[in-house]
């Protein structure tokens, strides 16, 4: 990681006890930084794991009957393959989750899952991982190293990949910004989002995105709301996008307008996310349910953003 980055403790220190972690979702691309910039939001995946006599799970919160099968759970799946591929005992383990990320919506249910597959399969297995080496093997997983950065770190990052090394810049994002998820009933797999970008772009949109990225980094260290409805803007994955996301016409034309500062896709969608000004939750709100008034009715989730990735939790959940 950069040298700006402060690295997180190691979580799970107590090597087979009982491990509580908290990670928060996230979402990538905001706009323009398509596999690279990320943020942190103030939603979870709360875990507790302790060592049992065979893998259950025990799961409430968002679509807790499609993660409660053990044979077909992807912290579980995370946890195995680590160990076997580092030749550890595989310990079946009790896990309690509380899950607030919702699964196929673009807000990093993914990167959770997995993270905390990693984080388990680390302590369990006693691997001694660093943070750096825990951070990699999740990109690696991902593919990418966005959500898994901001889920890690915290804040808004910024990602990019030497090999297997990842280097991120972070910042806290400015305290009156906040957050409305548009989410639709229907979730888009990742894999649909992908299949519908081009293999090639012109350079005229290359640049128009570099343009965009290189202002969305300064406008959120700077906190320069003035500049979102510019730095959000994208011309290599949304307008690919936008005909299997049926909100997200509808939406990015709010950007500038009654608090909203800007909008983009949630990930590769299907939710859209809208930064907004902190005293401006009302205006934004109806703005959004205007544009939405002949569709159907969209779920809000209003959120902050994170400035703490994984962490250890005592209570129990």
């Amino acid at each position: 990681m950069s040298d700006e980055v402060e690295p997180t403790q190691i979580i799970g220190a107590k090597a087979g006890g009982i491990v509580r972690l908290r990670l928060p979702a996230t979402s990538a691309n905001v706009g323009p930084g398509f596999d690279t910039v990320a943020v942190a939001l103030d939603f979870y995946l709360d875990v507790e794991a302790e060592a049992g006599e065979e893998f259950t799970i025990q799961v409430t919160g968002r679509n807790a009957d499609r993660i409660a099968e053990p044979a077909d759970n992807l912290i579980f799946n995370v946890y195995r393959r680590i160990l076997e591929e580092n030749v550890r005992t595989v310990v079946p383990l009790a896990l309690r989750m509380k899950n607030g990320i919702p699964l196929g919506m673009g807000c990093g249910s993914s990167a959770a899952g997995r993270l905390a597959g990693i984080i388990l399969a680390v302590d369990f297995g006693r691997l001694g991982w660093s943070d750096q080496r825990i951070l990699e093997e999740a990109t690696t997983l991902e593919g990418h190293p966005d959500n898994a950065a901001a889920c890690w770190l915290g804040g808004f990052v910024a990602a990019a990949c030497e090999g297997r090394t990842v280097h991120v810049a972070r910042v806290i994002p400015p305290a009156n910004w906040r957050v409305i998820v548009v989410m639709p009933s229907v979730p888009l797999p990742t894999s649909q989002a992908r299949a519908v970008l081009p293999q090639s772009y012109s350079r005229e949109d290359v640049v128009a995105n570099l343009q965009s990225v290189s202002m969305l980094g300064l406008a959120f260290a700077q906190g320069r709301g003035d500049l979102l409805r510019v730095a959000m803007r994208d011309r290599v994955h949304q307008p690919y996008r936008a005909p299997i996301c049926a909100y997200l016409p509808r939406l990015l034309p709010l950007a500038g307008t009654e608090g909203i500062l800007g909008a983009a896709l949630s990930g590769a969608g299907s939710a859209v996310l809208t930064i907004v000004e902190a005293d401006a939750m009302e205006s934004a709100t109806r703005a959004i349910r205007g544009a939405l008034e002949d569709m159907p009715e969209a779920e809000l989730i209003y959120a902050g953003f994170e400035g703490r990735g994984v962490r250890e939790l005592s209570p129990l959940l």
